[in-house]
């Protein structure tokens, strides 16, 4: 069994025994072999998004190649001093620079930042957040959750679809000393239309409070100016980090992994004294991140400072942007190849999404490849998987989401489909 499967002997002795455990039926030979298949194919492994989410979250969202030198790494180490440093200098540095912060952080991800700015700046005392922004994002963790075991104390003001700066400013003359900061939560998950109000950083700023925006998905620059064009029209409703400092927030907080295309991460950007608050926390050693996530956001941001975000390769810019600005024309001339390659399938247009609660309700037109039928069991097992969607007893490969150097795969998968 550990040979056909791949698997190392002692994982399949304990298979063995739990298919023993389970009656005869589940330990004939070839039902045996299966179990051990199927726990394979339950390893973490690289699969073929064709599904047209861009940041899909079951999929790890932003995807990344990540190269580490097998040798130590100067990730607390002072070259200049020789004595110990901190690994927030540099590539917090780095991301400051990127968001026009005075400093930056990084720690786990964005609900750990969310987390460690509240427990810092706000324990024990009043945070304002609109009802409207009291929002749950994906596995069921909501903002008041996150406030309570901060140890703050949520105070919800407006309503549910209207919240104006007196309200806030109403709260505050009542609480005075209470009221640590006003945290404003953009809905990345949902949309409220219709009969609403809400109010902008800049209005939040008059206040006498500090004003923490957690922008949730991560664009740096509401311009692009790492792409060689305008900004995609699908951004134009997502804040931005520059932005939303300039407009005076005196923090935002933000995923790595989504909009910003790196690995999972959350990203704390402004004030030099609340940045530096945070990092003296003690949660702040609970939530940090590895070397390997550091390295990765390194990489990242100097892709960015560097104008090499978007390149002929995917391995050589990054692939979310390149998943991103990809044209209908070339997606086309692909998916005409592919169809062409394999003598079977039909080319079709399809609309790509953002994903990962990023630009919610907006689409990217792309071109996908369709075959009859409903094959998606079938492309799971193949090695490597497939991930796509069916639509009216039809299976489509959204070309956007997949890598050119795994069109091949998909020829096959065409060809098998067709048999």
């Amino acid at each position: 069994m550990a040979a056909a499967s791949e698997l190392p002997h002692a994982v399949c002795v304990e298979l063995a025994r739990d298919a023993i455990a389970a009656g005869p039926a589940a330990y004939e030979p070839a039902a045996a072999a299966e179990r051990a298949h199927q726990y394979r194919r339950s390893l973490l492994a690289p699969v073929i998004n064709a599904t047209g989410v861009l940041l899909h979250t079951n999929l790890g969202r932003a995807p990344l190649a990540l190269t580490q030198s097998p040798q130590a790494t100067n990730v607390e180490f002072d070259l200049e001093t020789g004595e110990r440093g901190s690994r927030q200098t540099v590539v917090g540095g780095l991301l400051a620079t990127l968001c026009g912060a005075e400093a930056a952080m990084v720690v786990n991800n964005n609900a750990a930042s969310v987390l460690l700015v509240l427990a810092a700046l706000a324990n024990g005392r009043d945070v304002l957040v609109s009802r409207g922004e009291s929002v749950e994002i994906g596995g069921g963790f909501r903002v008041p959750e996150v406030i309570e075991q901060s140890g703050a104390r949520l105070l919800d003001v407006g309503t549910t679809n209207r919240t104006r700066l007196a309200d806030y400013s109403r709260a505050i003359s009542r609480r005075t000393s209470d009221v640590a900061l006003v945290l404003k939560v953009h809905p990345g998950n949902y949309r409220v239309e219709g009969f609403t109000e809400g109010t902008s950083i800049e209005q939040l700023a008059t206040l006498s409070v500090p004003i923490v925006a957690d922008i949730g998905s991560g664009l740096i620059d509401a311009n692009c100016p790492w792409l060689s064009g305008p900004p995609p029209a699908w951004l134009a409703t997502e804040p931005a980090a520059r932005q939303t400092l300039a407009a005076g927030a005196a923090l935002v907080t933000f995923s790595g992994d989504k909009l910003f295309g790196g690995p999972q991460a959350g990203i704390i950007a402004g004030r030099a004294d609340l940045v530096a608050a945070c990092g003296h926390h003690p949660l702040a050693r609970a939530l940090r991140p590895g070397i390997h996530i550091l390295l990765a956001l390194q990489q990242v941001a100097l892709a960015y400072l560097q104008r090499a975000v978007v390149s002929d390769s995917w391995d050589a810019g990054l692939p979310f942007w390149q998943m991103a600005t990809a044209s209908v024309n070339e997606l086309s001339v692909r998916a005409h190849q592919l169809v062409a390659t394999a003598g079977c399938g039909a080319v079709v247009a399809t609309e790509s999404v953002p994903g990962a609660g990023s630009a919610p309700g907006t689409t990217i037109a792309s071109v996908g490849v369709s075959t009859a039928g409903d094959h998606l069991a079938a492309l799971r097992r193949a090695r490597p998987p497939i991930i796509a969607r069916t639509r009216d007893g039809v299976t489509v490969f959204d070309l956007r989401t997949v890598n050119p150097a795994d069109d091949g795969y998909l020829v096959e998968a065409l060809r098998a489909c067709a048999s």
